[in-house]
């Protein structure tokens, strides 16, 4: 198979990503994947270490800009577009797989044009506003969790999340309990969420006081590192700060509960290998989505939420105190998110995937 995949600039869009392209590898060594982005950090830093051919277009996101903003992002779109019409008939792919964000629209519309079959996944449970476009065009529209507002019927399968490979080898090795001491793991965010960042500091602060012997893992983005580093040292406090950890895989297999964001990946993460988890979604996400990404975890009860404007640090002490004092409670919470969890996504998407390539060459359509 022939595959583009577009998208990505964040960790939510490009590991979803990752792991399709390394599921149809995996199912098919010969196939050829190419990625097309906007050249952020985060994509070359991760496909290079991948060994993915990846290109770039010149496009800019629309949503939330001035009219004179809008204006100059719109005047870039027909020049985005050629630019996918040339790279597109160039590879000449199979399919053309979007994950999401501003680049997926020129891509797409390309693809369209091209009459070559189009995929895409939306990981929340808000469509983004790249992605309600996009499902006009897409052939297949897989999604992670029921969506609101809904897309095409006919067009729409529930697959999961797709998680890494790393990740799901993780999972089954996962143990509960590490002696007298609970590990906590914060995700501040691979871009930094220094709200949940200074909270959590201040909150161990208090519950060190108390007598309380926690470890921490901290991952905070690369603006809070050494801030957030200096403030456990200086409180006397032992903690395994970064700004980004790039085995995931061990420190979800440390960590006890986790005090997090509610992007959809990470939660399809948790979910897999069975972690509770404290939600403190992001307020100022497109449409308030991790708030609702959290509730549907919050209604399987496997994590707990609180809203960062109602929170601070001792309110989140308070929160951690009452869960890591309850062992039970927190081996409950990890069984619901096991439950919750969809180690198949991966396939399940491929499976999706091959199923529009064999309809393209043979005009048979097998529904999954």
């Amino acid at each position: 198979m022939r595959l583009i995949i577009t998208g990505g600039g964040t960790g939510g869009h490009l590991f979803p990503a990752l792991a399709v392209a390394e599921g149809i590898r995996k199912r098919d060594p010969d196939s050829e994947i190419m990625f097309i982005g906007a050249g952020r950090r985060i994509d070359d830093q991760v496909l290079a270490e991948k060994g993915f051919a990846r290109k770039v277009i010149s496009f800019s996101g629309i949503k939330g800009l001035g009219m004179s903003g809008f204006l100059h992002a719109a005047s870039r779109l027909l020049p985005a577009i050629a630019q996918s019409f040339f790279l597109i008939r160039r590879f000449r792919p199979d399919l053309v797989f979007g994950v999401g964000g501003y680049v997926t629209g020129p891509v797409l519309a390309a693809a369209k044009l091209l009459r070559i079959p189009i995929c895409i996944h939306e990981q929340n449970s808000v469509p983004g506003l790249a992605n309600r476009m996009a499902g006009r065009l897409a052939d297949r529209i897989c999604i992670s969790l029921p969506c609101h507002p809904s897309f095409a019927k006919e067009k729409t399968i529930l697959t999961g999340n797709p998680v890494r490979r790393e990740i799901l080898d993780a999972a089954f090795k996962k143990k509960t309990g590490h002696g007298d001491q609970t590990t906590i793991l914060v995700l501040g965010g691979s871009q930094g969420a220094r709200r949940v960042n200074e909270l959590v500091l201040a909150a161990m602060k208090i519950l060190q006081a108390e007598g309380n012997t926690l470890r921490i893992i901290h991952q905070t983005g690369t603006t809070d590192e050494e801030t957030i580093r200096k403030g456990y040292e200086q409180s006397g406090m032992e903690a395994d700060v970064a700004s980004f950890f790039s085995d995931m895989a061990d420190v979800y297999g440390r960590a006890d509960l986790v005090v997090s964001r509610a992007g959809a990946t990470t939660l399809a993460e948790l979910a897999v290998v069975g972690l509770p988890a404290l939600l403190i979604p992001y307020p100022f996400a497109a449409d308030d989505h991790q708030t609702t990404n959290a509730e549907y975890y919050v209604a399987g009860a496997g994590v707990a939420m609180v809203q960062e404007k109602e929170l601070d640090g001792d309110g989140l002490a308070a929160e951690i105190r009452r869960l890591v004092s309850n062992p039970g409670e927190l081996e409950k919470m990890g069984g619901a998110m096991r439950r919750m969890g969809r180690p198949e996504a991966t396939e399940r998407m491929v499976d999706v995937c091959i199923q529009l390539v064999n309809h393209r060459s043979t005009g048979r359509e097998d529904r999954l």
